[in-house]
């Protein structure tokens, strides 16, 4: 009997408002107002990077209406003025808000000496790979700024097989410490420029570019497939994107 009362009392007092004297009379509840549903996050497409089928690295909305492709050498002047000029405008006003995605395929100007740097600046995951390229780019000149290799180690050269000798150069213009100073291991980094699928995907993919655009040098700019001629910069760059559509 006493526990059914005790019973009977807990189920009495749950209908009862919370701090109401019991035996009080139950207040109204009030209505809910309706919550209004939050707008989905805006994605960031700055942090959005693949690696697309062609080799390249890949920035933004993957359905942007204006899809530009830069072929460019990380041993390149002039690239590496437009990565320090153009890039943050670029990211800031036309990538970011969807309306334009920015694929940078590397592009071995000056032949096996881009090749270190390019298997290196690939030995990273996609979400490391622009804040490499911006690295080595702003740290180029530093780079390239050494002593002509001498008579002795150039007929050396000349008898090394392709892996041996782009990581010699890779050694010798410093981009194997700088990688490492960045995050990636001696033994990674070493793998990556022995790593002769990289080789091949790299080889075909300048392959691919001097068949289909005919690239005269660095950087060529592709705006929605087609090449951009006589365009270097970021000053005569910017008309042609606002004319593809850029706003």
């Amino acid at each position: 009997m006493r526990a059914f009362l005790i019973a009977t009392m807990v189920l009495g007092m749950a209908a009862v408002p919370l701090g109401a004297p019991v035996g009080a009379a139950p207040t109204k509840a009030h209505a809910k107002k309706p919550v209004a549903a939050r707008p989905a996050a805006r994605p960031n497409w700055v942090q959005t990077v693949v690696r697309t089928p062609e080799g390249g690295y890949r920035m933004g909305n993957p359905n942007a209406r204006i899809a530009l492709i830069e072929y460019g050498s990380r041993t390149c002047p002039h690239c590496a003025l437009f990565d320090a000029q153009g890039v943050p405008a670029l990211t800031s006003k036309y990538v970011a808000n969807g309306q334009l995605s920015y694929e940078f395929r590397d592009f071995p100007v000056h032949g096996v000496i881009d090749m270190g740097p390019i298997l290196l600046g690939q030995c990273v995951s996609p979400a490391q790979f622009f804040p490499m390229l911006n690295r080595m780019m702003a740290a180029q000149n530093q780079l390239m700024k050494r002593p002509e290799i001498s008579a002795a180690d150039q007929e050396k050269l000349r008898t090394m097989k392709p892996a041996p000798l782009i990581a010699w150069l890779a050694n010798y213009y410093g981009y194997t410490s700088f990688v490492a100073q960045h995050g990636v291991p001696a033994a990674r980094a070493k793998a990556c420029l022995a790593d002769p699928k990289l080789l091949a995907a790299v080889a075909k993919q300048t392959d691919t570019a001097n068949s289909k655009y005919a690239l005269q040098g660095t950087p060529t700019f592709i705006v929605n497939g087609k090449a951009a001629p006589n365009v270097f910069d970021w000053a005569t760059l910017e008309p042609i994107l606002r004319a593809a559509g850029a706003k």
